[in-house]
């Protein structure tokens, strides 16, 4: 589904992606681990196609085709979908009107008619039931004044209404307490089949709990230095980030 090939990029001077290789199919959970600053968001803002990232080799290859001249709204209509660290507010918008001009553009970009009123909102109810989220949130304002599980829980509805190939999950585990972070993940579950993946950024073994994932990926300055099951992220729990340092 997903080849990342020796992939370098850079935010002005600054290399951050060094050379970063991936492959992730279909039906597969894979979750990166790594200290501060060595490029896992860049990854995730790399693959939603973010404008500032320019990319100065490798290539991004998904289902086959490279997305590298690819806008983010077009990386979206061919199912990638990214759930941000810290989702943004947006005033004025109701969730229930932007999944519906959403699914619509989905719809379209694949020459569907739009959606019927009736099967929309039945979809709404029981997307919004996966991730126990209470309908009064649906009517008002994106994120605003939501508190930060709340949002986060936003991402995962927007996630189940949207039922991308590939969701990129940014530390979604970032500042949820343990009732948040157990519905978030149950409802990652839940969306997980053998027809879609999921790519799970992370600093902490505790998502890794609820989400269990296929593979484990260390990232160290730029790169992937080592690979393993659910057990590597345990052993770096135990070891420290210290430890990856060690590896490099």
């Amino acid at each position: 589904m997903l080849s990342i090939q020796n992939l370098h990029t850079k935010i002005g001077d600054k290399e951050i992606l060094k050379g970063l290789n991936l492959q992730i199919n279909k039906g597969e959970v894979h979750a990166i681990m790594g200290p501060n600053g060595t490029g896992k968001s860049t990854l995730a803002y790399t693959l939603a196609g973010k404008d500032q990232y320019e990319n100065t080799a490798g290539d991004i290859l998904f289902e086959n085709q490279s997305i590298l001249e690819l806008d983010p709204t077009e990386r979206a209509h061919l199912g990638l979908f990214l759930c941000y660290q810290y989702p943004v507010e947006i005033p004025g918008v109701s969730t229930i009107n932007f999944m519906k001009t959403a699914i619509n553009e989905m719809r379209k970009a694949k020459g569907q008619e739009k959606m019927e009123a009736k099967e929309f909102l039945e979809l709404i109810r029981t997307k919004a039931e996966i991730v126990e989220l209470n309908k009064e949130f649906l009517t008002r304002a994106i994120n605003d004044g939501f508190s930060g599980g709340e949002k986060k829980r936003n991402e995962i509805f927007q996630l189940a209404m949207l039922e991308p190939k590939l969701a990129v999950l940014d530390e979604t585990d970032s500042g949820l307490d343990i009732d948040a972070l157990r519905i978030v993940a149950n409802g990652v579950n839940q969306l997980r089949n053998s027809e879609n993946a999921f790519l799970v950024i992370t600093h902490y073994q505790r998502l890794l709990d609820y989400i269990i994932p296929d593979f484990v990926h260390i990232m160290y300055d730029g790169r992937i230095i080592k690979t393993g099951d659910k057990n590597l992220a345990l052993e770096l729990e135990e070891k420290g980030y210290n430890w990856v340092k060690e590896l490099a």
